[in-house]
């Protein structure tokens, strides 16, 4: 099962995602992520397949910097459990986690597509961050362009989103799972 955590705060983001992550091992997974958002506004971006482990061992020389950041183990439904595959996705300048399943993915991922959007996975999670960022790219606020993807988006799941420039904004959502 997947597990989602998130941080907003004073101190380094990178130790309390890999902690909150660890207290998820429990429920089992395939792969592990974080984003990290630095001070300079990048989101950066680091995913392993396997165990937690092996991200704490892939990062241990240079973690990711900032004080905000979201985290995630996946289970795979969709696509092979895989570094691609693992979350954070980015598309443009936002990074999501997801837990749960885009019924309507197929359809949006042929949608964006066809307006040039290209994926690097075969998840349904990428399909979330194309419409984030198509929303983003349309004039969309954030948490605007997240409210217009989630009502493209049939299923249960929760998501946390956050995006490059924006140094203290976590948005979430959910629709039918869990997300505190």
């Amino acid at each position: 099962m997947c597990g989602i955590v998130g941080y907003v705060g004073p101190r380094e983001a990178t130790p309390i995602l890999l902690d909150g992550l660890k207290r998820l091992e429990y429920r089992g997974y395939d792969s592990a992520g974080i984003a990290v958002v630095g001070d300079d506004g990048e989101v950066r971006v680091a995913r392993s397949e396997g165990k937690l482990g092996n991200l704490t061992e892939k990062i241990a020389s240079a973690p990711p910097p900032g004080r905000f950041g979201i985290g995630h183990t996946r289970w795979a439904t969709h696509g092979a459990p895989n570094e691609a595959n693992a979350h954070p996705h980015m598309a443009g300048p936002v990074a999501i986690v997801h837990n749960g399943i885009i019924e309507n993915f197929r359809e949006l991922r042929s949608e964006l597509q066809a307006a040039g959007h290209h994926f690097e996975s075969e998840t349904d999670s990428e399909a979330i961050a194309a419409l984030i960022a198509d929303g983003l790219k349309r004039g969309r606020a954030p948490g605007e362009a997240v409210k217009a993807a989630i009502q493209r988006m049939r299923g249960a799941y929760a998501i946390a989103a956050l995006f490059e420039g924006q140094e203290d904004l976590l948005v979430g959502a959910r629709r039918g799972s869990p997300l505190v």
